[in-house]
């Protein structure tokens, strides 16, 4: 039996007069010629080459929920063959084609070949199954890293593998769900709509409320694979390490990995995390999170919100990416909770233009201490700080703390130097890992597992970025949202840092803070984007934000340099009046100058404060003017008031003249 569907939903799916499958989708006389059903005969490559990993009893397959390697251990050291079998066919698979690419070397073939074996190794990573698919994923985001004719091929892995069985989906929903299909939905389509490398993606309409949804159905048998694949890996990363002498703990990066992707598996904890993701960033502006029927969804079946759009490396939207960006940016160092597997196929470009998460199985948790370190690495790396940089890398878990940190200093300055040398809208991310290759390898730089999907998350990020122009870099896209942080955040660490950044070996470094100010300012989400080159505009937005509750730790570090200032003002006054009398007075003896070289310093300092406060005074009474009239006051009173009196007269006529 055929289920009615309504024309306008037809063609809002298929763009067609197809219709849809009911209950009864095992017969195939009731399906139309014109669509290709899937039958149990249809079989995928992955189920093809590797369906001898799934035969596991129920107990054994129920016991895979949750990540533990020692209980995947127990149960393929009772499976001995599969284990071996498993060893040959991924030995073999690669070593074959590890032989084809030496063969088109020493033949000068590499050119001519070079497409049809980008096209081979996709097939063998398909066959091999979702693990592998997984690693590639992540690979295929870095247009800057990988030969264009391999991105082409690796970029298919993202959300265009082989389905499997349509009848096998259909009877998961059945079985996780304990209902008919025709109870559940009103309407499905007869083929998934997309197919990646843990499930497939139907379209269905919900029977209780009529809603149209995504219906993901888990693959039969990837836990088993996976869990046999993490198993082999987990050796060889340990068989690397030693061989390397390698200072991370390769091992703990895949157990890390292995246990986001345990995670994904779970559809309930990814419906939850759906939920808490859609709370947490779902009200930025041009962000769509869709909403989880939770009530719907186990742990092999999800039903989520349905979102029309496109893929966002298919669309030139520079914008979305910056939307992207500062999405990641709230993610990591604001809340903490972040979407660790941001590639292409996870993230929609919508038709009404706003940017579309689709996918929440691989999730990562940023401790704050991290957060908070992170911010003080990526502030301490553009201002060439770099012996707080390295204090930075152990306080990250990046170094150990016996480490010698004056070595490391001195590495970091040499291979960073000129990567930060053209100014933080210009540092690349990826160039700077490359960088630190040699010293991480020399100082026994180590890998945190934590911050393995970190980075994982940062470098896809990036690389979609590149893939609409060639010279985006994203941490100097996310840097303006750092200095905003730091400027404003109430904790007492970033706070502590901000009071180091603007004072090496206790002067006031003001070219620092106006740098963080400035680069605050260009932390902008809105659709229209006006650069504006008018330093006054800029001097009012940067002194407005220092009026407001956020900028107080700001003002009070503006008005104690002002009182300083205002000392050293009224010290070279007196100086000044000192000398002219001296002139005056025939034969009088010289006196000493009241200044000292830190006066001096302070001077120069308020000389260039009062220039940014003078910009106010050329507008009239505007609103900022205001605020400027308002701002002196208060420096005024901090400068001049102990305990209700005026310390100084001259400085008291210079104010006047001034206000």
């Amino acid at each position: 039996m055929l289920l009615n569907s309504s024309p306008s939903f037809n063609s809002f799916l298929f763009n067609s007069n197809s219709n849809f499958l009911s209950k009864n989708h095992k017969s195939q006389k009731s399906v139309p010629q014109t669509l290709r059903v899937v039958n149990s005969n249809d079989v995928d490559a992955f189920t093809e080459k590797s369906g001898y990993l799934f035969k596991l009893s129920s107990s054994e397959a129920d016991s895979l929920n949750d990540y533990d390697l020692k209980k995947i251990a127990a149960i393929y050291k009772r499976k001995p063959f599969i284990l071996l079998r498993r060893l040959f066919q991924i030995g073999s698979t690669f070593g074959r084609w590890l032989a084809a690419r030496y063969v088109d070397s020493i033949t000068e073939k590499s050119d001519l070949m070079f497409k049809i074996r980008a096209a081979e190794l996709r097939q063998i990573l398909l066959e091999l199954g979702p693990a592998y698919i997984k690693i590639a994923q992540a690979v295929s985001s870095r247009p800057d890293l990988i030969p264009p004719s391999y991105l082409d091929e690796l970029s298919l892995l993202q959300d265009r593998i082989a389905p499997f069985s349509t009848e096998v989906a259909l009877n998961t929903i059945e079985q996780e769900l304990g209902l008919p299909i025709d109870m559940i939905f009103s309407e499905i389509s007869p083929e998934p709509t997309a197919a990646a490398s843990l499930g497939q993606v139907y379209q269905a309409r919900l029977r209780s409320n009529g809603q149209v949804v995504a219906v993901k159905v888990q693959r039969p048998g990837v836990q088993a694979a996976i869990s046999l694949d993490i198993l082999i890996l987990h050796f060889i990363a340990g068989v690397v390490k030693k061989a390397g002498k390698l200072n991370s703990d390769l091992q703990a990066v895949v157990d890390e990995w292995a246990s986001s992707l345990f995670r994904e598996m779970d559809y309930i904890k990814e419906a939850k995390n759906g939920l808490k993701f859609r709370k947490l960033y779902g009200a930025i502006e041009d962000v769509i999170v869709p909403n989880m029927y939770v009530e719907n969804t186990t742990r092999r079946v999800l039903v989520m919100e349905w979102v029309e759009g496109k893929k966002l490396s298919e669309v030139k939207d520079l914008y979305l990416v910056e939307v992207g960006v500062y999405c990641s940016f709230n993610q990591l160092l604001e809340y903490g909770f972040y979407h660790a597997d941001p590639h292409p196929g996870n993230l929609l470009r919508t038709y009404d233009g706003k940017l579309a998460y689709i996918d929440f199985g691989m999730m990562g948790e940023f401790k704050q201490e991290f957060r908070d370190g992170f911010i003080e690495a990526c502030l301490h790396l553009v201002n060439r700080d770099f012996e707080a940089l390295a204090k930075d890398f152990v306080t990250l878990g990046l170094l150990p703390p016996t480490s010698d940190k004056e070595g490391v200093t001195k590495a970091l300055t040499g291979v960073l130097q000129n990567a930060v040398a053209k100014g933080v809208s210009n540092i690349s991310f990826g160039d700077l890992l490359g960088n630190l290759g040699t010293t991480m390898y020399k100082f026994k730089f180590q890998i945190p597992s934590y911050f393995s999907l970190v980075i994982r998350s940062l470098a896809v990020l990036e690389g979609i970025a590149i893939g609409f122009d060639p010279n985006y870099k994203v941490l100097g896209s996310t840097y303006p949202w750092i200095a905003r942080k730091v400027l404003t955040d109430s904790s007492a660490q970033l706070r502590s840092s901000l009071q180091a950044l603007l004072y090496e070996e206790g002067v006031f470094r003001i070219d620092r803070l106006e740098s963080l100010l400035s680069e605050s300012l260009r932390a902008r989400t809105e659709r229209v984007l006006v650069e504006d080159n008018d330093s006054k505009v800029a001097v009012k937005q940067i002194l407005s934000f220092t009026l407001t509750e956020k900028g107080a730790f700001v003002r009070e570090i503006l008005l104690q340099e002002i009182a300083k200032g205002v000392d050293a003002f009224g010290r070279a006054t007196l100086d000044s009046l000192t000398s002219m009398a001296n002139t005056s007075i025939p034969f009088a003896a010289s006196s000493s100058s009241l200044m000292t070289k830190e006066d001096m310093v302070n001077l120069r300092t308020f000389r260039r404060l009062m220039l940014l406060l003078a910009g106010f005074q050329k507008n009239g009474g505007s609103p900022e003017v205001r605020s400027c009239t308002y701002f002196v006051r208060q420096s005024w009173v901090h400068s001049f008031s102990v305990q209700g009196k005026v310390r100084n007269v001259p400085k008291l006529f210079f104010w006047m003249w001034f206000i």
